[in-house]
């Protein structure tokens, strides 16, 4: 299965290219050297989906562009009752295998990236490709809290923008390297 990326576009306000968006997100992937088998969302929502997350997990007024929903694993039951403290000396819980490591979710707005575009990233397709990356870079454990980490990630973000997104002047516009 390697890295599987599911697009959905649950918006009808703005177009969006599902395929397009899931490349990019697995040459991202790829470059982070995300390896084995990886699932990815990607959801495209309306202004009202994203006001309504941002309000509830960020305690944010008003509609965001861009939200990254990491999946946490939750430690394995333990193997010993009632004390929960696992099968004795030793024993460590087992790799699940064929199942893959699951990234977690991307939701992004095309409504408010079309609105931030012009002041941002310059067009609308542009802005697409900054927040789907800002938001994978999110769900590999990179932040902005810091200026040192913020600077960091916008190194990266324009690395991997430049790489798999902007063309160069001796590759056919819409090949992706």
């Amino acid at each position: 299965m390697a890295i599987e990326v599911f697009v959905a576009d649950e918006q009808s306000e703005r177009p969006v290219d599902c395929e397009r968006w899931a490349a990019l997100a697995r040459a991202v992937l790829e470059d982070e050297k995300v390896r084995g088998d990886v699932e990815l969302s990607v959801l495209f929502v309306d202004e009202a989906t994203i006001t309504a997350h941002a309000e509830h997990f960020l305690g944010h007024d008003g509609p965001t562009d861009v939200l990254a929903f990491p999946i946490e694993d939750d430690p394995l039951p333990s193997g010993r009752s009632p004390d929960g403290g696992g099968n004795g000396p030793g024993w460590e819980p087992p790799e699940p295998e064929g199942m893959p490591l699951l990234l977690g979710d991307v939701v992004i707005c095309p409504e408010v990236a079309y609105r931030n575009a012009p002041r941002h990233a310059g067009s609308y397709d542009d802005e697409l490709a900054l927040l789907l990356v800002h938001g994978i870079l999110h769900l590999l454990g990179r932040d902005h809290e810091l200026l040192e980490e913020e600077a960091a990630m916008q190194a990266r973000e324009q690395e991997l923008l430049s790489a798999h997104h902007r063309a160069r002047p001796d590759e056919d516009p819409g090949g992706s390297s």
